[in-house]
């Protein structure tokens, strides 16, 4: 047995961790922290306390919180010039995975010059190597949905041709994370399942990847097993803060699957969605695809054992046959409240489909190449087709 094994974050784990953070040793003197354009972590102190844990670290830091939901490469410019104007020496990504992301976006060109564009893979981008390493990026969560502060991952949407593009690499891991489900309490049910299944969808995404392998399959089955285990209650209960850790840790655990495999092509549908429609939840858009999605899959007779461990990971313990887990998926989904949505409620028509499938393609076609088999733009068209409504 060989592999390459390469997670280099510290990670801050459990309730009361964001108390700790002025005891790290952080890597820099003055950050600059970015949020959202949202008022959430003003309105619950969130900002407050991390700006109280750098004072008394004896670290200054500037604020940017002009981030969208599915952020946008004119606001990764901005921060970057911000941060070279303001002579911030590290990054601090605050929020859920659109904070985050953007962070590491914007501590890549804080350090280099041109456009950020030029060093992206796929679509229009140019594919250039990164010449001078980013800032250093802390992420604290204060959502269970991305994994993005335990893997080195920013996906950013390029507005005027419509590409949503993920791009990082080794140097853009967090160097510290801070994982406090405290931070997590007051996401809405409906957000709350939305990021759960976003934590889901990576996990098994993962584990059907063709590059899975052994460390990357017990971080999967364990996420998919805490997942089903928690999320339903975290979604019904949000101050149960055991069930909000559960789903944290299942979360993290994804996000060190998608540093050790990775996503398939559900992810490439998914981002073409939310290219056209901004306003098209990540998590939401995932679940839109994801019954139809996995009955391919159980269909196709090439990952069957792969389907039957995940749906007993899922809870459905007596699964046999592959079809099992797109129950159990079905099940859960109608349990945390999300089997009702509607593409068309955000605008996707049935006669535009064809434009997500040649942007999922055109934009992230390298996550086809690791799906469990070969999919023809046949077959995810009639993914697409199935799953409108």
């Amino acid at each position: 047995m060989k592999f390459q094994y390469y997670i280099p974050t510290r990670i801050l784990f459990g309730k009361g961790q964001l108390n700790a953070l002025h005891t790290q040793q952080l890597p820099g003197k003055k950050a600059l922290i970015v949020t959202t354009g949202g008022q959430s972590v003003k309105k619950f102190g969130y900002l407050e306390r991390v700006g109280q844990e750098l004072d008394r670290a004896g670290v200054s830091h500037i604020l940017f919180d002009k981030i969208l939901p599915n952020p946008v490469k004119e606001h990764v410019m901005e921060g970057a010039a911000l941060a070279k104007a303001s002579g911030c020496d590290f990054v601090i990504g605050l929020g859920g995975g659109s904070a985050i992301d953007s962070a590491k976006a914007i501590a890549i060109m804080a350090a280099n010059s041109g456009d950020y564009w030029d060093y992206i893979n796929g679509g229009s981008g140019k594919g250039l190597p990164v010449p001078n390493d980013p800032l250093p990026v802390v992420a604290i969560t204060t959502t269970a949905g991305t994994g993005t502060e335990a893997d080195p991952w920013t996906v950013i949407t390029k507005t005027e041709t419509n590409e949503k593009i993920g791009g990082g690499y080794d140097k853009t891991f967090p160097v510290l994370a801070v994982v406090d489900p405290e931070l997590m309490a007051t996401v809405p049910p409906r957000l709350t399942a939305y990021q759960g299944f976003d934590a889901l969808f990576h996990s098994t995404e993962g584990y059907l990847n063709n590059t899975a392998y052994v460390m990357s399959d017990l971080y999967a089955l364990e996420a998919i097993r805490l997942i089903g285990k928690s999320l339903e209650t975290a979604v019904k209960d949000g101050s149960n803060l055991d069930a909000r850790a559960d789903v944290a840790l299942a979360n993290t655990l994804a996000g060190m699957v998608e540093s050790t495999s990775g996503c398939t092509s559900e992810h490439s549908f998914a981002h073409a969605l939310s290219a056209f429609h901004p306003q098209f939840e990540h998590g939401a858009a995932l679940i839109s695809v994801s019954c139809a999605y996995y009955s391919h899959w159980a269909k196709s007779g090439c990952c069957d054992e792969r389907l039957v461990r995940m749906a007993r990971a899922l809870g459905k313990t007596d699964a046999s046959k592959p079809s099992d887990f797109v129950d159990a998926l079905a099940a859960l989904q109608k349990a945390c409240g999300v089997d009702d949505i509607r593409m068309s409620a955000y605008g996707v028509q049935r006669e535009h489909l064809e434009q997500y499938v040649q942007n999922a393609r055109a934009t992230m076609g390298g996550l086809y190449a690791v799906d469990p088999a070969p999919l023809s733009d046949d077959d995810v068209r009639a993914i697409f087709e199935a799953s409108y409504r």
